[in-house]
């Protein structure tokens, strides 16, 4: 199965997967959405029959109650024989017809409705069973039922069969009549009452369907759980169909990658099936084996070019003993280049010779001459530094004087603040004095005052009492008229009397009151002159206190005045002994770097001094070394003056060599190292190239048959590339065997 799948195209593959992924939750949605409206459905129903339930049951009820308006509930006019025998007759076939259509509507009500026996209330009793397993409404239902069917309906049958019979025998025995009705409400009110609970089990039910329970809460859970792990199962077979046909291809292939990269070129890839994955795999396992070819045909290559590599070796290794006097041989083949060029480099290393003699003799004189000098400024820096340092000691000393100045300044100016904030607080105190003195004259003002007012106050206060002694005395005067009219009036006017003596009495009281006012009065008005007295002393005491607080104020802001100015000279001298000191500082800072610098300075001569001295010794160091060197005789060694910067007439006698000025051509054919065979399958990988994926992108790089080996001084987009570089627009290897170039050597 997993082979036919990798047969089919990637794109289309993982197409097929997410339309499927898509289209399994649509179809379980669409199979959720049938269940839930199947359990809504058949709640529905259920819905529909417990209503049809209560309203049958009302209608029972209802006929229940009409026996009891039936006439033989009351029988007042039968018994009396005023009844006619066809009334009663009327009267005892309705009864029974009422009876009979009663008895037909409980049978079927309990045929239809019973939730444990009727067919159509079946899965009404499934719902209360599964939402409540605790619930006892079915049994409930059914024994009513079967009590009412039972019993209560058969005694209220055969009550009223007992007084239709009494009826129809004895008419007039009323006793009996009475006692047969008696009867007969005693079994109704008991069938009433049971068919009462049957409705009220009814409406139960009929609640109890109306909220939703387990029986459509458990369904829709349980169809919601299988639908997601249908769909689990799903995305887990699509996700290993995928990685079967997918990812382990394309990690076979990452190995595969691992493997070649440690250099394992045995490792293949080995995918099946016709996909994209499977094409890249065959193009991977061409292309090793084509890199296979291309690696033993370089290393077969590579062993013949040791063997002429290791020939050049030996012909030219007296260059690396100084013996510039040996030449290689130069051939038809690409080495041949290399061993004309070597003798060429020959050629030049001896140029190289001469001229680093001549450059080591002109180095030798600027050397020796420029370390005199150096050596001149060493001595000159060192009496500097010497007068350096006398000139530090004394700005060092200055600048201690000027510090000690600056430090008592500082304490100056340190007082001086101080001194100008206290008088700043003591003028501050003597001005809220004088404000508090001022404050305690307008208090002792506005206390005189008052005291005067109170002085008239209690002078009308004393007038009050006054007035209220003279209205005493004339009550007093008036009780006495009073008490002497009552006398005259003998007993008719004792009560008046009596009450005359008691108003005679208050006006003594209030007479002695107001006596006690005018001498507690005259006491006040006597202290209030004492203290408006005392009040006086006190406003011209404290009239001169504010004087004299205003004279002090005036003598502490000349005093204040006074700091203030010598503050100020303090802060002047201050920062003039600062700003010499600064100064002073900034004297000694230079004096130090002067110094520093100047020793900087000597040390760096006499550094540079140190190293013309070195360099001198390398200079002969270096033409001893270059008398190493062994040179042709009779060869003319190009020595041109404008790279040592030397003329041809400054050249010592016997050094002086003819320039050229012309430039040698070198010119070689490289040979094919390749057989017909190679030929082959250097064809063969181009084509498995071409069939790789993308390939399509790259073109050949362009094949030139005369390359200028000189062009490589030429910026990198101005000349031609070589053929072992990267082509231009090319597919990144411009290495062809079936090519011959000619290497031309010129300008150089």
């Amino acid at each position: 199965m997993f082979r036919s799948i990798a047969n089919i195209p990637i794109f289309r593959r993982l197409f097929y997967a997410f339309l499927l992924a898509a289209v399994v939750p649509g179809i379980i949605i669409i199979i959720l959405g049938f269940v839930f409206t199947n359990a809504l459905s058949g709640r529905s129903t259920e819905l529909r029959y417990s209503a049809q339930m209560v309203q049958d049951s009302a209608n029972v009820k209802s006929k229940i109650q009409l026996l009891s308006n039936q006439p033989s509930m009351s029988f007042p006019d039968w018994t009396d024989g005023n009844a006619s025998t066809d009334r009663v007759n009327n009267a005892i076939d309705n009864m029974q017809q009422q009876t009979t259509d009663l008895e037909q509507t409980i049978k079927a009500f309990k045929q239809n409705y019973t939730l444990e026996a009727s067919p159509q209330m079946k899965s009404i009793y499934n719902s209360l069973t599964t939402d409540s397993s605790e619930t006892q409404l079915p049994q409930e239902q059914s024994q009513s039922l079967d009590n009412i069917t039972n019993n209560l309906w058969p005694a209220y049958k055969n009550a009223q069969s007992n007084l239709i019979k009494h009826l129809q025998s004895q008419p007039n025995n009323k006793k009996q009549l009475q006692q047969d009705t008696e009867t007969l409400n005693k079994q109704y009110t008991a069938l009433d009452k049971g068919w009462a609970s049957v409705d009220a089990q009814s409406t139960n039910v009929s609640a109890l369907l109306a909220t939703p329970g387990a029986s459509i809460t458990n369904t829709l859970i349980l169809a919601t759980i299988i639908a997601f792990l249908v769909t689990i199962m799903i995305v887990i077979v699509i996700g290993y169909i995928v990685n079967r046909t997918i990812t382990d291809p394309l990690r076979q292939l990452a190995n595969l990658t691992k493997r070649i990269a440690k250099g394992e070129t045995n490792a293949r890839a080995n995918i099946h099936g016709r996909d994209e994955i499977y094409t890249v795999a065959t193009s991977m396992n061409n292309m090793l084996d084509n890199i296979v070819r291309l690696i033993q045909e370089t290393q077969s290559q590579r062993d013949v070019l040791q063997g002429q590599v290791e020939k050049l070796v030996s012909e030219v290794s007296g260059v690396g003993e100084g013996d510039l006097r040996v030449q290689a041989e130069v051939t038809a083949d690409a080495l041949g280049v290399l061993a004309d060029s070597f003798n060429y480099m020959v050629e030049e290393l001896g140029s190289l010779v001469v001229r680093v003699k001549m450059v080591a003799e002109e180095v030798e004189k600027s050397t020796t001459s420029t370390l005199d000098r150096m050596t001149q400024l060493v001595e000159t820096g060192d009496v500097q530094i010497h007068q350096m340092g006398d000139a530090e000691t004394e700005i060092e000393q200055l600048a201690s004087s000027s510090r000690q100045v600056a430090e008592r300044s500082q304490v100056l100016y340190t007082v001086a603040n101080q001194a100008r904030t206290d008088a700043r607080s003591g003028r501050n105190a003597v001005q809220q004095a004088i404000e508090g003195m001022g404050r305690i004259n307008e208090n002792v003002q506005t206390t005189a005052m008052k005291v005067q007012t109170l002085g008239e106050r209690s002078r009308e206060i004393n007038e009050i009492a006054e007035v209220i002694s003279g209205i005493a005395h004339q009550t007093n005067r008036l009780a006495l008229d009073a008490a002497i009219q009552a006398a005259m009036a003998g007993e008719n006017g004792k009560g008046f009397g009596a009450v005359a003596a008691d108003i005679r009495r208050l006006a003594e009281r209030s007479k002695e009151q107001a006596g006690f006012i005018n001498r507690l009065v005259r006491s006040i008005r006597e202290d209030i002159g004492a203290v408006a007295v005392s009040m006086q002393d006190t406003q011209r005491e404290t009239s001169g206190g504010a004087q004299l607080t205003q004279e002090a104020s005036v003598a502490l802001g000349s005093i204040f005045a006074a700091i203030e100015n010598q503050a100020r000279e303090i802060d002047g001298i201050n920062q003039v002994a600062t700003q010499q000191l600064e100064s002073t500082s900034a004297a000694v800072n230079l004096m130090h770097a002067v110094s520093e610098s100047t020793r900087q300075s000597n040390t760096s001569t006499r550094s540079a001094s140190e190293n013309m001295e070195r360099l001198a010794r390398l200079v002969e160091q270096l033409r001893a070394s270059v008398e190493a060197f062994k040179l042709r005789e009779g060869q003319d060694y190009i020595a041109p003056s404008s790279t040592t910067g030397v003329s041809a007439e400054e050249l010592p006698n016997g050094t002086l060599s003819q320039l050229s000025g012309t430039f040698r051509t070198v010119t070689a054919t490289a040979q094919p190292m390749y057989s017909n065979d190679s030929e082959n399958r250097n064809q063969e990988n181009a084509y498995a190239f071409r069939q790789l994926p993308g390939a399509g992108q790259f073109s050949p790089a362009p094949q030139s048959s005369d390359w200028n080996w000189n062009n490589n001084a030429l910026p990198a987009g101005n000349r031609q590339p070589f053929p072992s570089e990267p082509q231009q627009n090319g597919n990144g290897n411009g290495y062809n065997p079936d090519y011959q170039n000619n290497f031309n050597n010129s300008n150089w």
